[in-house]
């Protein structure tokens, strides 16, 4: 593992300017004397620092050769770890702070003498974050992601340690039974273990809903093209109803998928599809972009779109009657629809066929990003001292059993839901007590050990699914993205799993998401006449700021098969 001289400096400059931002935030982290952890040793045939890993002076010789202190009856002192939580400004919900925290403490702190503190994470600010809170050493003890590449840069950065599995087994079995063989084949980089995951089952709750109403209301059906798409819109713009949204595209860039030809080349793929790096160059992008271009130009979506930064304000618009579509993770306590009908009582609702983004062709098909068989994508930062590591894997193992996951995804049996014959945990509408889940249902605390609710039955699992993602009376909606998704599910593609380490991906990506924003706005409101002279002219400037950069790295990583 690798740092030049410049990446140091410049990680030493930013924790000067923001070390005061956080002083008094989280607690202090030394490495012990007990801890494994990467010592920095010049390179002299270039001049670099790389990462050896080494173990340092230790008082207990046991350790060294493999055993594993016991701290089944609890730590001697108390043991204090950090776990990052998302903070998606549920209104009223404090993240750090409630029912479910409180109740971790007690049931798993309390029994092993460890103080579990939570640490909020923006979700759409979850980089700058980190990056802020790693140079000034306040960063939580467990760095966490979703997205591949951002992780691996994490790691290039140093910020993570080396993973023991036998480590991870012996204080957490129940969970290395879940995630031992996910956790070996895929977190490996330079021929060591860095990452450990979150499972990741089937699921389909992100879907766009569509005014049902609206459709009626200007007679049209389900659009299942993209040029049918856009006639719904232009027939309720004509109509006075309203726009088809939309919003500023920005760190999850995904945008494209409908406008990639079919079969995709794997090394095509490789090169371009990235969640994290918009493929500006590419000509999926150059198609999506022109099909804005005209629908800015047309009324078709809301001029303002580049001011929705956030799902909120999107969300805002939809609810107020507005616009007539909205893409959201559908979940049982969620509010959008309540909303909806507080302001349109009339208001209907349906799941957007995946189809009506794909242009008509063969070549076109309704592609989507499958995921790899992990969530949540987690490391141990560098800081973590053995002891803290020993009581993130006893978290991890005690979250692991059932009854406790259950508790967290369903609350208070009696208060948040019911049982019913078959055993599945039915939700209490509009529950408001102590006890109220998160509005995803808490999953931004359970989604360390898997992605979403599950039962050992296929079919209880179903249901339950339709009970976890659907508000009351709703349930169509998620029995319309089961389908939808079970008859595109051959047109999943996953993202390439690099892996090597990508440091031009590290080095410019920040700069490039914010130039993507300039630029694809610019490309999206210019005039229809100009529209290629921009966009040429615009994928220039992405290349000269990096983006050629990332292409080249990336091509030689594939041609030398680093990749899956």
């Amino acid at each position: 593992m690798k740092k030049s001289i410049k990446k140091i400096i410049s990680l030493l400059c930013i924790c000067v300017m923001v070390a005061g931002m956080f002083s008094g935030c989280g607690k202090s982290k030394e490495t012990s004397k007990t801890d494994v952890t990467p010592t920095q040793k010049a390179d002299e045939s270039t001049g670099e620092t790389k990462d050896d890993t080494t173990i340092t002076d230790t008082t207990d010789a046991t350790e060294v050769q493999g055993a594993y202190p016991d701290y089944a009856g609890g730590f001697k002192e108390k043991v204090t770890i950090q776990m990052p939580v998302y903070d998606r400004a549920f209104e009223g919900w404090n993240v750090t702070d409630n029912y479910y925290t409180k109740w971790i403490q007690s049931q798993f702190g309390d029994e092993y003498n460890v103080n579990v503190e939570f640490v909020a994470i923006g979700r759409t600010t979850e980089v700058t974050d980190y990056t802020q809170m790693l140079a000034a050493g306040t960063a939580p003890d467990i760095i966490f992601h979703y997205d591949m590449p951002q992780a691996l840069a994490y790691y290039g950065e140093g910020a993570i340690q080396k993973l023991d599995l036998d480590e991870i087994a012996y204080y957490a079995p129940t969970y290395a039974k879940n995630l031992g063989d996910t956790n070996k084949t895929y977190g490996v980089v330079d021929g060591a273990n860095y990452f450990f995951f979150g499972k990741r089952p089937d699921a389909y709750n992100f879907v766009t809903l569509i005014r049902q109403d609206w459709l009626d209301a200007v007679g049209k059906p389900m659009p299942t093209s993209l040029e049918e798409y856009n006639e719904v819109f232009a027939a309720w713009k004509e109509a006075g109803l309203g726009n088809g949204g939309g919003t500023l595209v920005q760190n999850n860039f995904t945008y494209d998928y409908a406008f990639r030809p079919w079969p995709i080349d794997k090394n095509e793929r490789a090169l371009y599809s990235d969640l994290s790096i918009p493929a500006f160059t590419w000509e999926p992008t150059h198609k999506y972009l022109k099909n804005l271009n005209y629908q800015y130009n047309n009324g078709l979506i809301d001029p303002e779109f580049y001011l929705n930064t956030d799902e909120a304000s999107t969300q805002a618009d939809f609810v107020a009657g507005n616009t007539g579509a909205f893409a959201f993770y559908l979940t049982s306590s969620s509010t959008v629809i309540s909303n909806l009908l507080t302001n349109n009582p009339e208001a209907k609702v349906a799941v957007l066929n995946p189809k009506a983004n794909v242009p008509k062709g063969d070549e076109f098909k309704p592609q989507g990003r499958a995921y790899w068989p992990f969530g949540m994508i987690m490391g141990i930062n560098s800081t973590t001292t053995p002891e803290e590591r020993a009581a993130i894997w006893m978290y991890l193992e005690w979250m692991s059993q059932s009854e406790n996951l259950f508790y967290l995804q369903n609350g208070v049996e009696g208060q948040n839901y019911t049982l019913d014959a078959s055993g599945l945990a039915v939700k209490v509408p509009d529950f408001a007590g102590e006890s109220k889940l998160s509005n995803n249902n808490n999953k931004d605390y359970w989604c360390l050990v898997v992605e979403s609710a599950q039962y050992a039955d296929e079919d209880l699992n179903y249901k339950a699914n339709l009970t976890n993602w659907a508000p009351g009376g709703y349930e169509y909606l998620i029995e319309d993205a089961y389908k939808y998704y079970k008859e595109n599910l051959e047109y999943a593609t996953p993202d390439a799993l690099f892996s090597v380490v990508l440091e031009s991906v590290a080095e410019y990506k920040s700069d490039l998401n914010d130039l993507w924003k300039e630029l694809y706005v610019k490309c999206a409101m210019a005039t229809e006449a100009e529209f290629e002279s921009v966009y040429q002219d615009a994928c220039k400037e992405f290349l000269d700021a990096g983006y050629q950069a990332i292409l080249d790295e990336k091509t030689k990583a594939i041609e030398s098969g680093l990749f899956n």
